[in-house]
């Protein structure tokens, strides 16, 4: 008979990588995507060209292809990552599109006439986008910027594909040893409490960004 807790347990150190991946991609896609919808807006039409390609191929192709890619694909050409390294390259390149066209979104929504208002009180390019725009901007984005992190939670259970050992791939273990469907049923649960966890975060911080 299965041990309810030992496998609650199991599946629990599986969350560490799961937690661990989404960390390290949250930390690094949200300045990046930033960077990248910055230069999407600029006035050199060489970087619009160059930003523009990189978030159509990394939007518009599988995470799970560019997954392979990076673990798979790369030490033909001798370089060679380890299973975390590869998937937190790759879950970086591909979110950091993706919040990209968000924040552009968020940035192009603003109304012109906030440029202009800056521009009468003396604020240069610089001092307009960091301290009126992209604050309103970032506001708007949070409700998107909220799916993108639930999906990035979900999206976590693909790195099992090459190896690593999360949460689906520690109750897949269990379930082909112990021929059993509860640890499914626990991972489950655990998703949707992370999921809740990043909603209810997301909502308190949208209302303090509203009270600004």
């Amino acid at each position: 008979m299965v041990n309810f807790s030992d496998v609650t347990i199991f599946i629990l150190k599986g969350s560490v990588i799961s937690l661990k991946l989404f960390f390290i991609t949250m930390i690094f896609s949200i300045p990046l995507g930033m960077l990248i919808a910055m230069g999407k807006i600029s006035k050199s039409k060489i970087l619009k060209i160059i930003l523009g390609a990189y978030t159509w191929i990394f939007r518009g192709t599988p995470l799970m292809l560019q997954l392979f890619f990076a673990y798979f694909g790369l030490p033909v050409i001798g370089i060679r990552l380890s299973p975390l390294t590869a998937a937190s390259i790759t879950f970086i390149i591909n979110y950091s599109a993706y919040l990209a066209e968000i924040f552009r979104g968020g940035i192009e929504s603003i109304d012109k006439g906030q440029y202009e208002a800056s521009k009468v009180i003396g604020l240069n390019h610089f001092q307009t986008m960091f301290k009126v725009i992209i604050p309103q901007a970032v506001r708007n984005v949070v409700p998107a910027v909220c799916n993108e992190n639930i999906n990035l939670i979900k999206d976590s259970a693909l790195v099992a594909a090459i190896g690593i050992g999360d949460m689906l791939r520690a109750a897949k273990e269990i379930v082909t040893r112990e021929f059993t469907i509860t640890p499914f049923f626990i991972a489950a649960l655990l998703y949707l409490l992370m999921t809740a966890v990043i909603v209810i975060a997301f909502r308190q911080l949208e209302k303090k960004l509203c009270v600004y």
